[in-house]
């Protein structure tokens, strides 16, 4: 039996763009802005209530993203897209900027 590669303890999430698995620390989280608005907000401190959706933090996916319609179907209609465009095109490496893990506390 083939064995399924590990990212130890840290959850996997499947990027809405390109549908890879990948860690969370490595993608970015969205969610819709609520209130009866269509507009997608990235996450970046992986706080905000709702339900989220997850990028890698580069422009192939989320051209991929746009293209397939995926903000629609993972964040029930919203389609706004102007905040995450701008968060992956103002980022300092743009194609392979990794995430940084926030630290979680646990009491």
């Amino acid at each position: 039996m083939a064995e399924i590669p590990s990212t130890g303890s840290q959850p996997e999430r499947t990027c809405i763009g390109c549908r890879k698995k990948g860690p969370r620390s490595q993608l970015l989280r969205l969610v819709a802005e609520g209130s009866g608005s269509t507009a997608v907000l990235v996450d970046e401190r992986r706080r905000m209530a709702g339900r989220g959706a997850w990028l890698h933090p580069s422009q192939s996916c989320l051209a991929l993203a746009i293209k397939r319609r995926a903000f629609g179907r993972a964040l029930k209609g919203a389609a706004g897209t102007t905040a995450v465009e701008h968060w992956i095109m103002s980022g300092p490496n743009v194609d392979a900027a990794p995430v940084a893990a926030t630290p979680t506390v646990q009491t």
